[in-house]
């Protein structure tokens, strides 16, 4: 199949961002977004679902961080679309419930070219250290809409904001994982109509 592999070079007037998404990794995080708990998370999708990631980052965080958590979640969802190519023989979907400490959280997705996020959580801080948790849905939003994936998350529940958070990107880590997956017995996509 060759290096399943994405990279991308997003830039605007608010945003300039370089990406490389590597499928068949080792969790290896070389991260420098301009926001602290974003990189913390994003190692965290990184290590468990052994990807390799890196990402630069420069964004008009005076304002505020949306612009740079957006285009962010643009960026890695064009880089997993080009790493998984055209789809052919992965195991597509990925489900994981990763606890941590008081706080659960469940990912359920479907890399099935039709972008669609819910997302459920409890009532949560409205901030992490400077990270605005607002912007948590507005990442895996443009995540789903460029990576073509349907994304059902839901933090079943917690009460430390940063818990809850960090269970939510293992599990997307490792559900991620397990729908880029090849399927040696599968020939082609995996759908009945024969087109993702």
């Amino acid at each position: 199949m060759g290096e399943r592999a994405g990279r991308v070079h997003r830039k605007t007037r608010e945003t300039d961002i370089r990406v490389e998404f590597n499928l068949d990794g080792q969790g290896t995080a070389r991260l420098q977004s301009g926001v602290p708990f974003l990189d913390h998370m994003l190692t965290l999708l990184a290590v468990h679902g052994l990807f390799d990631l890196t990402l630069e980052a420069v964004g008009d965080l005076e304002i505020d961080a949306h612009h740079t958590v957006e285009d962010i979640g643009i960026s890695l969802g064009k880089a997993l679309t080009q790493a998984v190519g055209e789809r052919q023989s992965i195991r597509r979907y990925g489900e994981a419930s990763v606890p941590m400490d008081e706080a659960c959280a469940r990912v359920v997705l479907d890399l099935s070219n039709r972008p669609y996020l819910v997302y459920e959580a409890p009532p949560m801080s409205s901030r992490v250290g400077s990270f605005e948790t607002e912007l948590m849905p507005e990442l895996l939003r443009a995540l789903s809409q460029h990576g073509g994936i349907t994304l059902h998350v839901h933090v079943l529940y917690g009460s430390n904001t940063h818990h809850m958070l960090e269970a939510v990107f293992k599990a997307l880590g490792r559900a991620l994982d397990q729908a880029t997956r090849l399927d040696p017995r599968r020939v082609g996509v995996p759908s009945s109509k024969g087109v993702l």
